[in-house]
């Protein structure tokens, strides 16, 4: 049976969609009724378990293996997943990559990558995105608390790659609020994922930084997402879902 929800009938696209805050964001979305697309890079299983999982709840989905370094990949997943889903309304920008680490310990190659994927990847799928939606547009990014509060050393890279996305996001949402197109962004606190899980070796540390004293989970900060591609009269803002890492 589908599912109807808030986001019956609308199509997303959901970048890094294999595992963690991805898989949980694609599944809320077509819990709400979209119809949903996801890359990977690696993971293809993962992603076709999410697909599976999106479909046992009556919603349509696709896996795309598109890694968002490679300039022609990254606006061509949009258009190969509004190509399969018909249109495109939600693009959710989640994919990304962390390299942390002492400033004499960055090669330029690092440096390469995470702004290639971090930042080059995500300006290329909402260009993308913003020529294929109407008014009702949504284009929602993942960040970080590391662009509130950077509690340590070594996190120069990763935090000045997502900051750049705050910038990105509020000139998206002047440049298409006209259209009708909103544009925000999340910034997620120490969330229990394959790549930073609750129980790994800085995750004590992490966890006491915030207000709650634990990890959150990629469900928590998929509500905000959903609830943002709900959202017609929120955009150009910022949302942390940290557990208080910023207070």
């Amino acid at each position: 049976m589908t599912s109807q929800g808030t986001l019956d009938g609308r199509t997303a696209l959901v970048t890094g969609g294999s595992r963690g805050i991805g898989a949980a964001t694609a599944l809320r979305l077509a819990g709400e009724g979209a119809d949903v697309a996801l890359t990977y890079v690696s993971a293809k299983e993962a992603a076709e378990d999410v697909v599976r999982a999106v479909e046992a709840l009556g919603r349509r989905a696709v896996a795309l293996r598109a890694d968002l370094a490679d300039a022609e990949e990254a606006a061509g997943a949009v258009d190969r997943a509004a190509l399969a889903l018909g249109g495109l309304d939600v693009l959710v920008n989640n994919a990304g990559v962390g390299v942390l680490g002492p400033l004499e310990t960055l090669s330029a190659a690092d440096v390469d990558r995470v702004l290639a994927v971090n930042v080059r990847g995500v300006y290329l799928t909402s260009r993308a995105a913003a020529a294929r939606m109407g008014g009702g547009g949504r284009i929602i990014t993942i960040g970080t608390c590391m662009t509130q509060r950077v509690p340590g050393p070594g996190g120069t890279l990763y935090a000045m790659s997502k900051a750049a996305l705050i910038g990105l996001t509020k000139a998206l949402a002047r440049e298409l609020g006209p259209r009708g197109i909103t544009a925000n962004i999340v910034h997620p606190g120490p969330t229990d994922t394959d790549m930073n899980p609750a129980d790994g070796p800085y995750a004590a540390g992490q966890a006491a930084m915030t207000a709650l004293g634990r990890f959150g989970t990629p469900q928590e900060v998929a509500s905000t997402v959903v609830h943002l591609a709900g959202a017609a009269y929120v955009t150009g803002a910022e949302f942390s879902v940290d557990g208080g890492h910023a207070a």
